[in-house]
């Protein structure tokens, strides 16, 4: 793998993927569009490949058949354009407000009918806060329902302005022990908190999103810390509890990158069971799935 630092033009954003009818990233059939930049590391990432704003350029292992065409070949379009077997590939593609908004627009009936709509993800979508508030601008201006799923760690007053805009937050929350949650994500979590506090005060639809990583976040102590600080924030409507999964260790991998948690057993349905109880107690609409 090499990375191709490429500043991002004036008046667009970096997009390394579009999945459509998306079920998990908001109500109903949703577009997700997911940017390129993040703050945070989380070693669980299911989408690492998110993480650097720059383009990367991998290989896909399983289609890669060693037959030395990209050999020699500087400019990393040219070498995807080299291999025959669609090996290589250049993540990150950038896209003007107005192309990424006629992209999302051709599913517009799926989102009539179903009351979906966008979901901007990542990564970080406030990593590109500017496109992000422009492009949120847009969609609501057609009206077109919208979701920002966010980590929540970002100026403040991007969060509100994005908030402003759109009709769901999606926010994560990872650990509440600011040393543990810097362990596991390389940044502590107090503007994270402080985020999601100021976030309660103005905006109320937020759904809450709590990756279950056994042996990392998904002891009693924490998760009751997480129940506590969530109940008081007014505007959360609900919170999903999204168990750990592996599939983001081949992606790791064919970014040259080390995986460490293989070894991690998926919590069994019983103990997510249990752990939705205990936010229960607390007065908090629970779900159970989806990927962390």
């Amino acid at each position: 793998m090499t990375e191709e630092w490429t500043p991002i033009p004036a008046g667009k954003g970096r997009i390394f993927n579009i999945q459509r009818f998306s079920l998990q990233d908001g109500p109903g059939l949703r577009t997700t569009v997911f940017l390129k930049g993040c703050p945070l590391a989380c070693a669980w990432c299911h989408n690492p490949e998110s993480q650097s704003i720059d383009r990367e350029l991998v290989t896909m292992e399983g289609r890669c058949i060693a037959c030395g065409s990209c050999h020699g070949v500087s400019e990393p379009e040219a070498c995807v354009d080299a291999c025959p077997t669609g090996a290589r590939q250049l993540l990150g593609r950038d896209l003007s407000v107005e192309d990424l908004v006629g992209e999302v627009l051709r599913d517009r009936l799926f989102f009539d009918e179903s009351g979906g709509g966008v979901t901007l993800s990542g990564g970080e979508p406030l990593s590109q806060a500017l496109f992000v508030l422009q492009a949120l601008a847009d969609l609501r201006r057609r009206g077109i329902h919208t979701a920002l799923d966010t980590c929540g760690l970002g100026r403040r007053r991007d969060l509100l302005a994005a908030a402003a805009l759109t009709d769901l937050v999606l926010f994560d929350l990872k650990h509440m022990n600011d040393a543990q949650h810097r362990a596991w994500t390389g940044t502590g979590n107090a503007g994270i908190l402080a985020n999601l506090e100021a976030l309660g005060r103005v905006h109320g639809q937020i759904w809450i999103r709590v990756p279950v990583i056994p042996g990392v976040n998904d002891d009693a102590a924490n998760l009751e810390a997480t129940a506590r600080f969530v109940a008081r924030v007014p505007g959360v409507r609900r919170l999903d509890l999204l168990p750990y999964h592996s599939t983001g260790a081949a992606k790791f991998r064919r970014l040259g990158r080390e995986y460490h948690l293989e070894q991690i057993p998926l919590p069994a349905p019983e103990h997510m069971a249990g752990l939705a109880d205990l936010f229960r107690a607390h007065g908090i609409a629970v779900t159970v799935g989806g990927h962390p």
